[in-house]
């Protein structure tokens, strides 16, 4: 399923990537003009991208790499897995810009002091914060950072934010989540399943 959000404006300083942003396993050059250099990999036909950032393309040494942003960035996405101490996200959305790539990334929720920061398929708002290891790390502990949409987990209803909780307007469950000061101010569509 992919989301689109309409009426969702980001009023934090947002760094964007230049035109040359490549996300993992984007075609970057054929293997015949560039050999792969770092955080890139040659497929057989193309050379792709391994990771976020942009590319850059030497024309002397006839290799392209990716580098990874310099700045953090605000990603948009949906809760794929929700284990003890942190969450990972299948990113959608990186600095307002949708991405097809399906990368994902993990946040630690261990500091939070939270029961449920998350269920699967919420719609989160997160920061990537490094690059470690072939994995995306990102935060989720500013205000503006945080659970965008989400239902009732014991109905499927909507629910309405009440501080840091959210309650069911059907069967009146109370839950605790890490709401975003963003939170119900989004309008999200389904394209397709």
């Amino acid at each position: 399923m992919r989301l689109t959000i309409n009426n969702y404006n980001q009023k934090n300083k947002i760094l964007s990537m230049s035109e040359n942003a490549i996300f993992p396993g984007d075609k970057i050059a054929s293997i015949e003009e560039y050999e792969a250099g770092d955080n890139t990999f040659d497929d057989g036909n193309m050379v792709r991208a391994a990771t976020i950032g942009e590319k850059d393309m030497n024309k002397t040494t006839r290799t392209v790499s990716i580098n990874h942003p310099k700045m953090l960035s605000i990603s948009i996405g949906k809760v794929a897995a929700v284990m003890s101490s942190m969450i990972a996200v299948s990113i959608d959305y990186i600095n307002e810009k949708p991405t097809t790539s399906k990368v994902e990334c993990v946040c630690g929720t261990r500091n939070l002091r939270i029961r449920n920061v998350a269920l699967v398929n919420d719609i989160v708002a997160l920061k990537i914060i490094n690059h470690l290891n072939g994995t995306i790390h990102a935060a989720i502990n500013e205000p503006e950072l945080g659970i965008l949409f989400t239902k009732c987990r014991k109905c499927g209803g909507k629910v309405v934010s009440m501080k840091d909780a959210i309650k069911c307007t059907e069967c009146s469950w109370i839950d605790e989540r890490k709401l975003s000061r963003n939170f119900g101010k989004n309008d999200f569509i389904k394209l397709r399943e």
